[in-house]
């Protein structure tokens, strides 16, 4: 068994040990995979494997609290749903208000960490996990989503710190921290900031960019073969694109994703819902198709493929919602009403689950490729299906994945740089250091195999989830009351 340290020196050497036998992404994927199995006996452990049901605990961890959240704030996703949209669209801003952007911006900031390869390649690997009923799983798990994410998002306002220079950190770091303090349990809030912290790096670095430029990679080698075989030099070309922008700070990305992501999600709805117009007629047989697997005992209950386990787990992995990693970015808005951000982020999953994870869905039900024995996996089957119908699809999705990928990573080295200078300090060399790290997995994720990666982009992502909910729990009583009293103030002025 290796230890850490060898683990790490083995992965960072890996290009070198390249040899005739061994190219550069074997030795890098052989080195990736015994951390991802050490990994995985813990965080997906499977407490309920004996009965047949072969869910992850951390799955289960975040649907039992996404499910309590919403039924105790009294389902706000819906009753809040068009305030949201008013508060999103400035109805509600005030002039000289603390912060670094607008509702808008850390709203796309956001959803540009989320709204990425998990929509198209998560998607896909869901079916063809647990089939058509996964894609109900994914909706009830977006659904009840909104109400984690506003909970992480308002606390994420209200406990975060600006420094005299105006710049703003915050996030589950300081929320579990400071707000646990608050109520006595300084110790505990102060382990689970630090736990957090450490996994968010690990999630910034795995889901946030591995994933992303694995998946980047697969999709422009499966369009154009001729770059088979080049992972690891496309990755140090993503990563030098990649560089130019996050060492500009959160302005410089917000700049980048308020323009960016409306226009790549613009681009993938549009055809999209081309696609879907052409094969309307299938609708209710393919809604069909998603209730009947979704309810399926054998489906349900079918180990790996079990539609519920696959259903969440990729939807978590898709919205992050319950995860805390958004409220580091919505942290960063231009208010002194930390209610009125968490009420903009009810938005986040359903546009990036609810929307575009079941349009993507929906077209893969259509073409057949839910059931097709096929080779493909993630972008790869989502380009497969969208191709069948406009065979030159699959140039536009290349740019689409492009452009997800590259806005994801940028989102997420904020995430894990926040993370990074909360354990170490906000010194320049600590932040030199953090970039360097990230743009070195670039490079490593589009070299390893999809199966690791995604393995380990999982566990890291979703295992923030352990100490954050356990912190929204002891924190949601406060939560509750600013609520009510926000909703009080805003009865009497209209």
């Amino acid at each position: 068994m290796k230890w850490p340290y060898q683990i790490l020196i083995s992965l960072l050497l890996a290009p070198c040990a390249a040899s005739a036998s061994n190219s550069v992404e074997e030795n890098i994927d052989r080195a990736v995979q015994p951390i991802v199995e050490a990994l995985s006996c813990v965080i997906f452990y499977k407490p309920f494997a004996s009965f047949g049901f072969d869910i992850k605990i951390v799955v289960l961890w975040l649907i039992i609290g996404a499910i309590f959240f919403t039924v105790y704030f009294r389902f706000i996703n819906i009753r809040l749903f068009k305030h949201a949209i008013d508060i999103t669209r400035g109805l509600y801003d005030k002039k000289g208000a603390k912060g670094e952007v607008s509702h808008f911006q850390a709203l796309v900031t956001a959803l540009s960490g989320t709204v990425g390869l998990g929509n198209i390649s998560g998607v896909a690997v869901a079916i063809s996990l647990g089939g058509a009923g996964a894609t109900f799983w994914m909706i009830m798990a977006g659904l009840l989503g909104m109400t984690s994410k506003f909970v992480e998002c308002t606390l994420g306002v209200k406990y975060r710190h600006i420094d005299s220079k105006g710049e703003v950190s915050g996030g589950p770091m300081y929320y579990l921290s400071l707000g646990l303090a608050k109520h006595n349990k300084a110790k505990l809030g102060k382990i689970l900031a630090i736990l957090f912290a450490i996994l968010c790096v690990g999630g910034s670095i795995g889901g946030g960019n591995m994933f992303q430029s694995n998946q980047c990679y697969a999709q422009i080698a499966n369009v154009f073969p001729q770059f088979a075989n080049n992972g690891f030099a496309f990755g140090v070309l993503l990563a030098i694109f990649v560089g130019v922008v996050i060492i500009g700070g959160i302005k410089k990305i917000a700049n980048v994703t308020d323009k960016l992501v409306p226009l790549m999600v613009a681009i993938y709805l549009i055809f999209g819902l081309i696609i879907i117009g052409k094969n309307i007629f299938q609708l209710d047989e393919a809604i069909l198709k998603i209730l009947t697997g979704a309810f399926n005992i054998k489906a349900i209950f079918g180990g790996a493929a079990g539609a519920i386990a696959v259903g969440f787990q990729r939807a978590a992995f898709s919205n992050e919602a319950g995860v805390g990693s958004a409220a580091i970015a919505h942290s960063a808005v231009k208010t002194d009403q930390p209610l009125t951000e968490g009420i903009v982020s009810l938005l986040e999953p359903f546009i990036d689950t609810v929307v575009i994870c079941t349009m993507t869905a929906l077209i893969i039900i259509f073409t057949g490729f839910d059931t097709a024995d096929s080779s493909l996996t993630g972008s790869q089957l989502t380009s497969a299906a969208f191709s069948s119908v406009l065979p030159w699809f699959k140039y536009v999705l290349t740019i689409s994945i492009l452009f997800f990928a590259y806005s994801t990573m940028i989102s997420w080295s904020y995430y894990g740089l926040k993370a990074w200078t909360f354990l170490f300090g906000e010194t320049k060399k600590m932040k030199m250091t953090y970039n360097l790290i990230y743009l070195s997995f670039v490079v490593v994720g589009s070299s390893a195999s999809l199966a690791n990666v995604m393995e380990f982009s999982d566990m890291m992502i979703l295992a923030m989830a352990f100490p954050n909910i356990l912190g929204l729990y002891i924190l949601a009583p406060e939560i509750k009351k600013d609520l009510n009293s926000y909703l009080s103030n805003l009865k009497q002025a209209n």
